[in-house]
């Protein structure tokens, strides 16, 4: 079965000969720091310059026989906002952020305490300032890998989802009080980053759509303990705008459509499923709700779920022969019948071995051996 062909049996509860193997083949899945790679490359015996254009070398996604290759970008427009001022970077959306032990972390939310006519008046990026010569590279690459390779193609999501952007705009703390209390707000909002995000799924899915196996999303929706809104909010609020954005899509292209969200988001998959998407990632382990045993028997024939190692405290603290048991334990409750992406549950760190992180997929090859 080639990569592709076990990628859509997968996604489709098909007959999968193994479950899909993915690894910085999303946004989500990557590797974050340069020492992991060059040690991840040594323990397979890898020399030389890094091959291929990924986050990854090309080299050690063929030797752990990772199934899906990443293209595409988020686009982001230079716009007004654009600046760097007293140790503080604001992107085009106008969010400012500082760098705290590597990461870039959010300092300044431009629409806190904001009216609704404020809001309306604020400066958006224009969708038309996408870079388009970035765009054909990305095109390009698709095109290759769809027309002279065996591997999935995923495409990162192009646009920011409505949540996520209100609660980086707002901050988490006004947004969340909003969407109880001045939920015209919210909806306004929610309109016109529909529309930015329309405009700029023109651009790019026409270009890239018909070269891609399977498109991406984000918007966090959960916490630790649940999720940050309740079922019947979450479908006034937020899900008329993901069903507009995703049946959007789909008149570029016919990929497979992953959501990203972390956290206890259990009681949200049938909304999920409803607005079109096919498959969930992270299935968070550890978390409210989110046992991959629960997650198989509630929704195991509605949703593919992508993820599930957990990299808050297994990936990190764990022993290959840790990482490995669970993988063993994952594989045997959702190998079934398909449906069932083995990756870690988020980015891998600094704090995460580079061994540990083979070790899934050596921990995957041995599971199957065996059974």
């Amino acid at each position: 079965m080639t990569h592709r062909e076990r990628f859509y049996e997968t996604v489709t509860h098909g007959h999968p000969d193994r479950a899909v193997f993915d690894l910085c083949g999303s946004p989500q899945t990557v590797v974050d720091y340069d020492v992991t790679k060059k040690e991840m490359a040594a323990l397979l015996g890898i020399t030389g310059e890094k091959q291929g254009p990924y986050n990854l070398d090309e080299r050690i996604l063929e030797a752990l026989d990772i199934d899906t290759r990443r293209v595409g970008f988020m686009p982001a427009p230079v716009s007004v906002h654009n600046r760097v001022s007293q140790g503080i970077t604001y992107d085009n959306w106008g969010i400012g952020y500082r760098e705290v032990n590597g990461h870039m972390e959010i300092c300044y939310n431009p629409l806190k305490d904001a009216t609704i006519d404020e809001m309306m008046a604020y400066p958006f990026p224009d969708p038309e300032q996408v870079d388009r010569k970035q765009l054909a590279y990305w095109t390009e690459l698709a095109k290759y890998l769809k027309e002279k390779t065996d591997y999935a193609v995923v495409a990162e999501h192009p646009v920011l989802g409505v949540f996520e952007l209100g609660c980086w705009m707002f901050g988490f703390d006004d947004y969340l009080y909003r969407l109880a209390g001045e939920p015209e707000v919210v909806h306004a909002f929610s309109q016109r980053v529909l529309e930015y995000q329309k405009r700029v799924i023109d651009i790019y899915y026409d270009a890239i759509g018909r070269y891609i196996d399977c498109t991406t999303a984000g918007d966090d929706f959960g916490t630790q303990t649940g999720p940050f809104m309740s079922t019947a909010m979450f479908r006034e609020c937020i899900k008329p705008y993901m069903k507009e954005r995703i049946s959007y899509t789909r008149l570029y292209t016919d990929a497979f459509y992953k959501q990203h969200s972390c956290g206890s988001v259990h009681n949200f998959i049938p909304d999920f499923a409803d607005c079109g998407i096919d498959i969930l990632n992270p299935m968070q382990p550890g978390v409210y709700m989110m046992e991959c045993e629960r997650l198989k028997a509630d929704y195991g024939d509605m949703i593919t779920f992508w993820g599930g190692i957990d990299t808050q405290h297994l990936l990190p603290e764990g022993s290959c022969a840790d990482v490995k048991k669970e993988v063993a334990h994952i594989l045997g409750v959702m190998g079934d019948r398909g449906g069932y992406i083995l990756s870690p549950a988020h980015t891998i760190q600094y704090d995460v071995p580079a061994a540990n992180v083979i070790a899934i997929y050596q921990g995957a090859k041995e599971f199957y051996k065996k059974v």
